[in-house]
Parts: C-alpha cells; sequence; structure tokens
C-alpha cells in the first residue's frame, strides 16, 4: 500500500514538470504578444540600454504577466552568447580593487550577466593566462583592472574576439576591441601636491608605485607640474621607489629621514605606501604630521581609520567599476565588425583633508 501511493506520488510529479515544460513561456513567445523582436524581448528582459524606457517596461510587465523565466542555457544557445564578463584584477586583497570589482559585479547582475573573477598577483604572464581561460569559457567582454596588460600585450588580447575595457591601465597603443575607463592621475596628484605646498611645505617627498605603471608615471607628471607652478624646484633625492604596498611605504620612511635634507611632507603613490608610512613614523617616533604630513591617493575605507586619519585623493572606485561595466555591457550588445563609436572615460578624483595633512 505505502509503496503504491509512494509511486502514485511520482507519477504526479513528474506529470506536473511534464506541463511545466510543456507550458513554459519563451523569448519568442513574449515577442509574438508584444509585437517586437525576439532581439528587443532579450535586451529589455537584461536591462539593455539599448531599448527605449517605455518599452523595455512594457515587455518586463507582459513577461511577468505570462509567467517567464529565464533559462541561461537555452539562452545562450539561441544567441551564440554566454552572458558572462571576465574580470581580471591584480588581487582582490587591495581595498581599492574589491571596491571596484564591487561595482562591476553588482552591474552584471542588474543586467543579468555573472562576472567570472581572476587574479593575477601583478603578474603579466598570469593575467595572460587568465585572458587565455577567459577566451576558452567564450565570455562576452573582458574587464582588466590596474596592470600592464594594454601596454605589453594588446595584440594578445584583440584575439580574445570581445570587448576589452581596461580600467586605470596601460594602453599607449589604440586597439580594435579594447577600451579604457581611467582616473585622471595627474590631475589627482596635482591637488595632492597644491595641497601641501599651500600647508606651507617646500620640501616634499614624492613615494611611486609599482615600476613602469603609467598610473605612477602620471601621478609623478602632476607631482612635478604642482611644484613647476609653484616655483618649487625638481629634487629627485626626494622621489624614493615604492611597490604599492604597505611594506614598500615603510621602506621608503628609512630613505626619507636618512636623508640630508629630509622632506617636510610626502605624498604617497596610494594609501596603502602612506599607510605602511604612517606605521614606520610611529615606530620611529615621527609625529603625524607635525614632524611630516602625509597624503595618499585611492580613499581606501581604512584611509579614513588610520592614526590619524589619512589626507588622500578620493577614487570613485565603485562608479568607475559601473562606469568599466556597463561599457563592456554596451559594447557586446553592439559588437559588429566595424569599431564603435565609443569614447574612452576619464573621471576626476577628489581632494579629502583629514588629519594627517
Amino acid at each position: 500500500m505505502g509503496y503504491t501511493l509512494h509511486t502514485c506520488a511520482i507519477n504526479r510529479l513528474y506529470s506536473a514538470f511534464r506541463v511545466l515544460a510543456m507550458d513554459r513561456v519563451s523569448i519568442k513567445d513574449i515577442a509574438k504578444a508584444a509585437g517586437v523582436s525576439h532581439s528587443t524581448v532579450s535586451r529589455a528582459l537584461r536591462e539593455s540600454p539599448l531599448v527605449n524606457a517605455h518599452t523595455k517596461e512594457r515587455i518586463q510587465e507582459m513577461a511577468r504577466e505570462m509567467g517567464y523565466s529565464p533559462d541561461a542555457q537555452a539562452r545562450s544557445l539561441v544567441t551564440g552568447r554566454s552572458y558572462t564578463v571576465g574580470v581580471v584584477v591584480t588581487t582582490i586583497a587591495d581595498p581599492f580593487v574589491a571596491e571596484v570589482v564591487q561595482g562591476m559585479e553588482s552591474t552584471a547582475h542588474d543586467h543579468g550577466y555573472t562576472v567570472i573573477l581572476s587574479c593575477s598577483d601583478s603578474e603579466p604572464e598570469r593575467e595572460i593566462a587568465a585572458v587565455e581561460m577567459l577566451r576558452a569559457k567564450r565570455v562576452d567582454g573582458v574587464i582588466v583592472t590596474s596592470s600592464r596588460i594594454g601596454a605589453l600585450y594588446l595584440d594578445h588580447v584583440e584575439g580574445i574576439g570581445a570587448p576589452v575595457v581596461l580600467l586605470n591601465n596601460h594602453n599607449e597603443q589604440s586597439g580594435h576591441y579594447t577600451y579604457t575607463v581611467t582616473v585622471d592621475n595627474r590631475h589627482g596628484s596635482l591637488l595632492a601636491t597644491d595641497h601641501l605646498i599651500n600647508q606651507g611645505h617646500i620640501r616634499i617627498a614624492y613615494i611611486t608605485g609599482p615600476a613602469n605603471h603609467s598610473s605612477d608615471t602620471e601621478r609623478m607628471a602632476g607631482y612635478r607640474q604642482a611644484l613647476s607652478e609653484h616655483s618649487l624646484p625638481y629634487d629627485p633625492t626626494l622621489v624614493v621607489p615604492g611597490d604599492g604596498k604597505p611594506v614598500g611605504g615603510m621602506r621608503a620612511l628609512q630613505a626619507l629621514i636618512a636623508s640630508a635634507q629630509p622632506p617636510s611632507a610626502v605624498f604617497c603613490y596610494n594609501d596603502m605606501t602612506a599607510i605602511g608610512l604612517l606605521r614606520a613614523a610611529r615606530e620611529a617616533g615621527i609625529d603625524i604630521p607635525g614632524d611630516l604630513a602625509v597624503i595618499g591617493f585611492d580613499d581606501i575605507p581604512l584611509a579614513s581609520f588610520v592614526c590619524p586619519p589619512l589626507s588622500t585623493i578620493s577614487q570613485p572606485k565603485n562608479e568607475m567599476g559601473r562606469l568599466a561595466m556597463e561599457m563592456v555591457l554596451t559594447l557586446a550588445e553592439s559588437y559588429d565588425a566595424v569599431r564603435p563609436e565609443y569614447s574612452d572615460i576619464v573621471v576626476k578624483g577628489k581632494l579629502e583633508i583629514r588629519e594627517s595633512t
């Protein structure tokens, strides 16, 4: 008896699933009801900017009324696309990168896409291996953050055959598939150095970032421009190598205090460098900002919690991630043999004054 009831229950469940499968509403059903193409419906359901707001709202309402439920695998088979975007980062442990990726991921989710994340540990060879992996997975676009991949391997990246957006990256060459979202590094470093000069400092050091990165070159240029505009000499002995990490900032401070004429202020390539420098200063008994004023770049969450709170140049990190993802999705929607008309994006940073200066 129990066996018979169990078998009947399974049969009823199976029949229910068959009915559901037979009655499943497709994109083509919605397109027919709405009097539009199935590609328009597909874009509207993914919140594509290529569909006007009124049409998008009408199609989404019809989809809800008809009980539409997306089938990702079927959608990929029909459209020939994966609805995934690859994101290559140096390290997710960097708070700056984490905030940028958060903006990317939330934007991708809002448009019906998923993100495949790969970390390179700042090694170009690993970045290329990541790009190869993403090509094998047939992603619809790639975003690469804060690396030299755009300068060294552009031809290789172009081979992925999908739009590539470089965020705060090298892109000295023009590419058919490659676009950029960057912060105005020169403008930001000009703001930082101007602030220190306006505080009365004339011997201002600069701790560099990773060697041969365009962001470091641009920040150095803004630092030198500010000195020149205030008729202050450029002293190469005040430029100390760093690596963009706290340990680099700690080493740099030792070099600065050992010099014959130590600076009264220092502009650090990024906040992570500045945080390392602040720790080394505390251990050496150097008062911040009494003995040495310090300013960073990025405005990571920790910047306002260190002691003393760090003055910095704030990058709109979440917005940059959002802009990069929106760019790559728009490009993926409209890609063909002709390079689409889409401008690279440059955003401005903002001076955040705190107790370290």
